[in-house]
Formats: C-alpha cells, sequence, structure tokens
C-alpha cells in the first residue's frame, strides 16, 4: 500500500524532461518563473535516446538566450548548404547564399545534456523515474499533477501544466476526446538508421533518390556518422548485417560519394516508422501541450527538434509575460500562433518526403512528376530559394 506525501507548489509543472521540457524549464528558470520538471524515465534511459542533430540557426539562438550554447557553438557543426543527389549526380543548395542564414549539426543527445547541466548547476529539481503521472483540475483554475516514487504518491499544485512529454505521453491523453482534434498521415515506409564512429562520407548532408529508395548521409561530428535508408515497415534490426547495411548505402550514393564512403561498426542500429501527427488546439485549459505531445513530423526535413523548440520559446515568453505583467493575451494566441508554424513544417516535410522517397505502387506518370520536380527544384532558383528558407527555419512570430 503506498504512503501520501503533502502536497507541495510550485508555478508551472512540466511533464517530460526530453529537450522540449528541460529547454522550457530553463527559458522559464532565467525569467524568475519557478517550474517542476517530472519525467518518467531515468536520466540515464533519456540521455541514451539517439535523435535528430540538425539545429536551425533560431533554435541555435534560442538555446543561446537560455544559456546554454557554449558548447554548441564551440563544438557544432555550421552548415551552409545540402546536396540533393538523384540520376547519379549530387545538387547542392547553397541555404546562405540563398537566405543568409545556416543550420547547425549538433546532435539532439549533446542538447539535452547541456540542458540536464545547466539544471543541476541552478539547483533546480528535476524528479526522475516518476512514475503513474497524472493530470488533473487543468479544466479549471487549481491543476495538480500527481506521481509515484517507490511507495510514496507525491502531488504539486501549480498554475499551469506544460505537456512536453512526446508522442506516447500522460499530457495529450488526459485530454477529453471530444476536445481534441487530430490529423496523421502513415507513410508506408520506415528509416533504418547506423551510427557509426567513421568520418562523414561528405561535409554536408547528402539527401539521395534512387530506385532502390532514400539514403540520407548525415553526422554527429567530424568522426561520427549517421546514415539512414528507406526501408519497409515489416523489416528487421536483426536482418541487417553492418555489411549489409553499408553496401546498400553504397549502392544508393553517386560513384563519388561511394569511392569516399568509410564503414565500421555501428554502435546503434535501428528502424523508425515515419509518419505526420497534429493534434488541435494545443491548449485545453491550464494544459499546453508542445513538441512531439502536439506534432510528428517525418525527419526528411530535420525539423522535429526545432518545432519544438518553437513552441517552447512561445510558451516560455507568454508565461513569462503572465507573471511579470499579468498580461494572458500571449497564452491565449499560443495554440493558434503555434499551429501556424506546425502546419507550415508539416507541410514542408511531408513534401520533402514525398519529393526523396520511392513510394510502393507508385505508377510511371507520377515518377516522371517526381523527376521532373527534382529538375526543376536544383534548375530554379526560386524553387531552391523555397526550399531553404523552409529548411534554415521559418521566422518566429513574436
Amino acid at each position: 500500500m503506498s504512503e501520501t506525501t503533502g502536497s507541495r507548489r510550485t508555478q508551472v509543472a512540466i511533464i517530460g524532461a526530453g529537450p522540449a521540457g528541460l529547454l522550457l524549464g530553463q527559458l522559464l528558470a532565467r525569467g524568475g518563473v519557478d517550474a517542476l520538471v517530472l519525467e518518467r524515465q531515468s536520466a540515464a534511459y533519456v540521455l541514451g535516446r539517439i535523435r535528430a542533430g540538425v539545429l536551425e540557426q533560431g533554435s541555435v539562438e534560442v538555446l543561446g538566450e537560455a544559456g546554454v550554447g557554449q558548447r554548441l557553438l564551440a563544438e557544432g557543426l555550421p552548415h551552409e548548404g545540402i546536396e540533393l543527389a538523384f540520376d547519379g549526380e549530387r545538387h547542392r543548395i547553397d541555404l546562405a547564399a540563398l537566405t543568409g542564414r545556416r543550420v547547425t549539426v549538433y546532435g539532439q543527445t549533446e542538447v539535452t545534456r547541456d540542458l540536464m547541466q545547466a539544471r543541476a548547476a541552478a539547483g533546480l529539481r528535476t524528479v526522475y523515474e516518476a512514475a503513474d503521472v497524472s493530470l488533473h483540475g487543468f479544466e479549471g483554475s487549481s491543476p495538480v499533477v500527481r506521481w509515484r516514487e517507490g511507495e510514496r504518491t507525491h502531488e504539486v499544485r501549480c498554475d499551469y501544466i506544460a505537456g512536453c512529454d512526446g508522442f506516447h505521453g500522460v499530457s495529450r491523453a488526459s485530454v477529453p476526446a471530444g476536445a481534441l482534434r487530430t490529423f496523421e498521415r502513415v507513410y508506408p515506409f520506415g528509416w533504418l538508421g547506423v551510427l557509426s564512429d567513421t568520418p562523414p562520407v561528405s561535409d554536408e548532408l547528402i539527401y539521395a533518390n534512387h530506385p532502390r529508395g532514400f539514403a540520407l548521409c548525415s553526422m554527429r561530428s567530424r568522426s561520427r556518422s549517421r546514415y539512414y535508408l528507406q526501408c519497409a515497415l515489416d523489416e528487421r534490426v536483426e536482418n541487417w548485417s553492418d555489411e549489409r547495411f553499408f553496401d546498400e548505402l553504397r549502392s544508393r550514393l553517386d560513384e563519388a560519394a561511394a569511392a569516399r564512403l568509410v564503414t565500421g561498426p555501428s554502435i546503434e542500429k535501428s528502424i523508425a516508422p515515419l509518419r505526420s501527427f497534429v493534434a488541435e488546439p494545443m491548449r485545453f485549459g491550464r494544459l499546453f501541450l508542445a513538441g512531439d505531445a502536439a506534432h510528428i513530423v517525418p525527419p526528411t526535413g530535420a525539423k522535429g527538434l526545432n518545432l519544438a523548440v518553437a513552441d517552447v520559446r512561445s510558451l516560455a515568453r507568454a508565461l513569462i509575460s503572465r507573471y511579470r505583467t499579468g498580461d494572458e493575451t500571449g497564452l491565449d494566441a499560443y495554440s493558434e500562433r503555434c499551429l501556424r508554424r506546425v502546419w507550415k513544417t508539416v507541410r514542408f516535410s511531408w513534401w520533402m518526403t514525398t519529393l526523396m522517397h520511392r513510394f510502393p505502387g507508385t505508377g510511371d506518370f507520377d515518377q516522371r512528376i517526381q523527376e521532373a520536380e527534382l529538375g526543376y527544384l536544383v534548375g530554379s532558383k526560386a524553387a531552391s530559394t523555397a526550399l531553404a528558407e523552409n529548411y534554415v527555419g521559418l521566422p518566429f512570430e513574436d
């Protein structure tokens, strides 16, 4: 039988200690707002998740505002372009020349590590391995969050709850079904990913459209590479030896890239399904959803983490304004403002996915359309600029 402790109080209860939740906590702390972060997994588990590695310039700036940009600026790899490969050739999209902005390669694991260390250094509390988290009263004025640690049940009373606990978290699941509208597109393939301690095949990311399927050559550092292959949804990781993976990757690259590919033992290998998902609205009374709790995009456009940063930036500013001045305008506009960016980003990620992958059952007409669009894209400055503007990140709304 569990023992219930007395109630404590905070201004904002943040559910989830991934990069979205930790960044929100960091921004709020710098704005003088008290927050408690709850995470159902262990700190080691959170740090062990292999995720995105491309940050928009705006995301880099937000992390700097949060006081966690020092290592990012020292170790991150600025990229001023990307390469699109098809028909055996590579075509460079010059992001910097087309937009005046760039992206930075810096792993999500490192972002999380920086945020964890900053939170610990400031003496701010994060509860890891919080079991059976439940949200109560967010439709009214006195929300309560309860959880269990061992045999003890705890609760915290708060003014607001921020649901930053991902697609499968408790936050969105706590919203009454009739209050939520969801939109979803599930793609008929997945990504087989490999992480290896080998030098990247190229200084910039290569997105390859090939008759055998999509491939992506990315990196986490100058000595650690991240590669992906489009695969069937029923593929199993156990069926892919390192040798088979790199042989298939080599077959989907142009000759020059294939010749430069350095292979080595994988240190992580996984298969991820692809989906687009949006939940509307992103606010329910005093519960606010942010990041993957509210939306998912396929990784083709490198937008998942960046979209979460944009949500958190907006929510942090709205909450700080509320506590400093009593103005709730930002909170009232949060969902509508975020969803404008969400849907533009969902569109871009869907478009990139459609452009670069081979879909099962595609007919000759659709295949010719895809080839024509690729040709137009690399041959038109206007089309290349549209891609570049979205890839480096749309401007924030203030």
